[in-house]
């Protein structure tokens, strides 16, 4: 067995993977797996004790949405008494954003792989700030809620329908090629979805009243597309997976306690350890003394070569997330050193067209000591506060050097 052929095939199964937006669904009707009594949440999986004060604020704000609980205390006792059950959104070929808390009544994008046939699905997103994924649960939160999936939802599915779908690889390198890292940074992005979809928002709306509001929040919403973005390198991602002999990571998470990986040639297998708080800028009132723990899927980006991996293209992401210009493009050039290739549709002009960073390759990571980069948003450490800044994380090297010892002893190295 060599593990650079079979690195490459994953690698190359990652890059060749072409996901489409096709369509929106109820979670419990297009969620492999979903049910009315299951909730899903961002990173590897996580009990209600161990959780963190964000995570427990999200999985609230779901519960008291789907009218299962009205309290933190009746949300911790439907959970402890086994009524309501928590599994990673990973388990089901989905993602979510920060705590990325997904129920059954919720509306999910619906992505398919079209060289390889593989679906994967996310939330909607409710934009920055107090919003359920950063574990807020305010009445104007659900209201908010309340509105995208009784106005929003119907809306959306019936113009993604009508337009015959979006192919979100290319909207991504388009995307980079406009000042976008596909991570934190989506302002390009969410302008090129909101183009794409808005005539068929305003053919499918009841009313111009209604078409106008929902082309106004997906147009006013910097990070409106990033949920399909997640989805869609969900999709590339799990076309990785499962190649025996890889050592290229598929999955990287987090769920505020701990951050997971999981390699394609290791199977279903999580690697974990404690997740770090990240550094980075705050908005007003708030210190680093309130942050949370590194949280959410949405770190699926840099697993597949964007984000923190391409932040070359994105050098005014540094106002967001702390740093200078030159420090974005030092750090796509550090994660060369950990990538097995270089993406094939994912270029940089700065770096005159270069293919980002992509497949990483545990065992760089454990013989140059350098981990991935990662940008992020930053959630208050309490439940019911929401977000407090954004900034720059690295996910721990132990988990890296756990996974390459079980690929040793599973390949008998």
């Amino acid at each position: 067995m060599e593990i650079e052929k079979c690195n490459a095939q994953a690698t190359e199964r990652m890059m060749e993977a072409r996901p489409v937006l096709i369509g929106m669904g109820k979670a419990i009707d297009v969620v492999p797996g979903m049910r009315k009594d299951l909730l899903l949440h961002a990173g590897p999986p996580i009990t209600w004790q161990r959780a963190s004060g964000p995570m427990r604020g999200a999985i609230t704000g779901a519960l008291i949405f789907e009218g299962r609980a009205e309290s933190e205390a009746d949300a911790q006792a439907l959970v402890e008494s086994g009524e309501i059950e928590l599994a990673p959104c990973h388990h089901h070929q989905s993602v979510g954003p920060m705590a990325g808390v997904t129920s059954s009544s919720m509306s999910v994008y619906i992505l398919e792989n079209k060289t390889h046939g593989n679906l994967s699905y996310s939330n909607l997103n409710e934009g920055y700030g107090k919003v359920l994924r950063y574990g807020a649960y305010s009445p104007e939160v659900l209201e908010r809620l309340s509105w995208m999936e009784g106005v929003m939802a119907p809306v959306l599915a019936d113009a993604i329908e009508a337009s015959g779908g979006i192919d979100i690889r290319a909207l991504l390198a388009e995307a980079l090629h406009m000042g976008d890292e596909g991570h934190n940074r989506n302002k390009a992005g969410s302008i090129l979805f909101t183009t794409k979809l808005a005539p068929f928002v305003v053919k499918a709306a009841p009313d111009p009243e209604v078409a106008a509001g929902i082309v106004r929040a997906l147009g006013e919403n910097a990070l409106s597309v990033l949920n399909p973005v997640m989805a869609a390198c969900k999709a590339m991602a799990d076309a990785a997976h499962g190649v025996e002999g890889s050592t290229v990571v598929s999955t990287m998470a987090r769920n505020g306690t701990d951050f997971g990986i999981r390699v394609s040639g290791l199977g279903d297998r999580w690697f974990t350890a404690p997740v770090a708080v990240p550094e980075g800028l705050y908005f007003p009132g708030f210190t680093a003394e309130d942050a949370s723990g590194d949280i959410g899927d949405s770190v699926i980006t840099e697993t597949v070569g964007i984000g923190g991996f391409a932040m070359a293209s994105a050098p005014a992401i540094v106002t967001f997330v702390s740093g200078t210009p030159k420090d974005a493009m030092n750090a796509t050039l550090e994660m060369y050193e950990i990538c097995s290739a270089e993406h094939k549709y994912f270029t940089m002009p700065p770096l005159d067209f270069r293919g980002t960073p992509t497949g990483i390759d545990i065992r760089k990571i454990v013989e140059t000591g350098i981990t991935p980069r990662v940008n992020t948003g930053i959630a208050h450490k309490n439940a019911g506060v929401g977000q407090v800044g954004a900034g720059l994380v690295r996910p721990p090297m132990a988990m890296f050097e756990e996974a390459l010892v079980a690929f040793a002893q599973e390949y008998g190295f």
